[in-house]
């Protein structure tokens, strides 16, 4: 039985990913930071009898990832890594505080790297193995009043292609899965990273960007779909590097490089809804 583990699974995509993988076969070992979360996730797993075991695993800490995967190495090597913990945000640039930008990465690039690093030994001495790094839509386009979390997954998405080269050779398959707007909590629990204020100078750009998620939310994409695609991406015949998932990550990846940088960037001048959203509609495929 081959051994995954997953990160960020008290709920969302990391719950439904540990779920889904379980009843494919596989030996799951889901990591939280908080285990006093976990009770729902083992229920699910004890109603359908599934080989699935919550781990502390917290990623922004060096110490607990080394102990989360030293008990799975206890079990046998790691054949799959998930990599979906993260945290988000919004508000604009000259109001998020440097410590705030700092935990965005250190959650969401940093605490991925950590884990990596403690499987890609092994993967790559077995030839064989799978690293799945959950991005989003914005690291396909970089969002503005959400600068912080877009440039983590910029940062994840450069270092999952070079990754993706680097051990190619070595018969290990990494990918970064690209969600849109799923209905996870994801919002509620970024609620203190997130701003708005109507008496703000960038309060068009704020309202501008509930608007895009307000849009997402409307498709309901459910994180059962984000799972289905990590396992497809584990199992694809056929290697392919980027999975986005959702109509408006889908829109988003085939219509962002088929503009220019200046197109998408003079989106923020003082357009009118109708100009703006028609604009979107045009580009993205996004009705707003």
């Amino acid at each position: 039985m081959q051994i995954a583990v997953v990160t960020g699974t008290s709920t969302g995509i990391g719950f439904a990913t540990s779920v889904h993988l379980a009843r494919q076969g596989y030996r799951v070992f889901a990591g939280m930071r908080n285990l006093a979360k976990a009770e729902p996730l083992k229920a699910a797993a004890s109603a359908e009898d599934l080989p699935l075991t919550v781990v502390e695993l917290d990623i922004t800490d060096a110490q607990s990832v080394a102990a989360a995967f030293e008990t799975v190495a206890a079990e046998g090597p790691v054949d799959v890594l998930v990599n979906n913990a993260g945290i988000g945000g919004a508000s604009p640039l000259e109001l998020t505080p440097e410590d705030e930008h700092r935990q965005i990465f250190e959650t969401n690039y940093f605490g991925t790297i950590r884990c990596i690093q403690q499987v890609l030994p092994t993967m790559r001495e077995r030839q064989q193995g799978t690293i799945v790094n959950v991005s989003s839509m914005v690291g396909r386009l970089a969002i503005p009043n959400q600068i912080a979390y877009s440039a983590s997954k910029w940062a994840l998405e450069a270092a999952s292609e070079a990754l993706a080269h680097e051990v190619f050779r070595f018969g290990v398959r990494v990918v970064a899965v690209e969600p849109g707007v799923i209905m996870t909590n994801i919002f509620e629990n970024s609620a203190e990273a997130t701003r708005y204020d109507k008496t703000s100078p960038y309060q068009p750009i704020m309202r501008r960007n509930g608007k895009i998620y307000a849009a997402g939310f409307e498709a309901r994409t459910p994180p059962e779909r984000v799972a289905e695609t990590i396992h497809e991406a584990i199992i694809a015949p056929e290697y392919r590097l980027r999975w986005p998932v959702g109509e408006d990550a889908v829109g988003i990846a085939a219509g962002r490089p088929r503009i220019s940088d200046e197109d998408w960037v003079s989106m923020g001048a003082d357009l009118s809804d109708e100009d703006y959203n028609g604009r979107f509609k045009t580009y993205f495929g996004v009705e707003l």
